[in-house]
């Protein structure tokens, strides 16, 4: 099967962001307007209670201006996640966003770590690392558009910004790039050409010299 035919929107292509993004603006409605807090919710590292953030520390937000920078780069990623790599996309969305919430909670400080950035820098890293380790030229081109996009994201793994979670930035890029290498051979992968070989093709030996078939006679006196 030509690797191109495995891409396609199909209805999950745009419902799975949209599903999300209106799950974490209503669950950020219904705290606002019951007066509930959530932020208790998110992970607490190191503490069996906080261990529970690992699960919903993902829908969780702080104000409307981290809600909506969330929102943009969730549904392009998220988009591009399930239209390029849908083999493997619930796996990377499911298992990556358990796992960068576990090593947030390994590694944070200790405070409550709130937001869907760990998602959104898990696909970023996901994204761009496997267009690069399968060598296709549209994962490549989606590659670069990605890190001409959200490039400077990057810089936020670092603590370079006082109340952000750079290590629920990391602990996202880090398990997005693990992701990456481990499901580097489903989905759409760079294709070998396979050539056909022809009666031309027969008239050179291994090493590209012309190699002309022996007639008849030369045959039979070497038998």
């Amino acid at each position: 099967m030509n690797a191109d035919k495995k891409l396609g929107f199909s209805t999950t292509t745009f419902l799975v962001p949209m599903v999300y993004i209106v799950a974490i603006w209503v669950l950020y409605l219904i705290e606002i307007t019951c007066d509930f807090n959530f932020n208790k919710y998110g992970v607490f590292p190191r503490t069996l209670v906080g261990f529970r953030g690992v699960f919903f520390t993902h829908f969780i937000h702080s104000n409307v201006s981290h809600l909506f920078n969330n929102s943009v780069p969730l549904f392009v990623l998220l988009s591009s996640l399930f239209y390029f790599y849908k083999d493997v996309a619930y796996k990377v969305l499911f298992l990556g966003g358990f796992f960068a919430g576990f090593l947030t909670w390994i590694i944070a400080r200790e405070s409550y770590h709130i937001g869907a950035s760990g998602i959104v820098y898990l696909l970023f890293s996901f994204v761009f690392f496997s267009g690069i380790i399968k060598k296709h030229y549209r994962l490549i081109a989606l590659s670069l558009t990605v890190i001409f996009l959200y490039g400077g994201m990057i810089w936020y793994v670092l603590p370079i910004k006082e109340g952000m979670s750079w290590e629920g930035h990391l602990s996202g890029f880090l398990v997005g790039l693990i992701f990456a290498v481990l499901y580097r051979n489903k989905g759409i992968t760079k294709i070998e050409h396979q050539f056909t070989e022809t009666e031309f093709d027969l008239l050179f030996d291994e090493n590209g010299n012309f190699s002309p078939p022996k007639k008849e006679d030369e045959i039979e006196n070497e038998l």
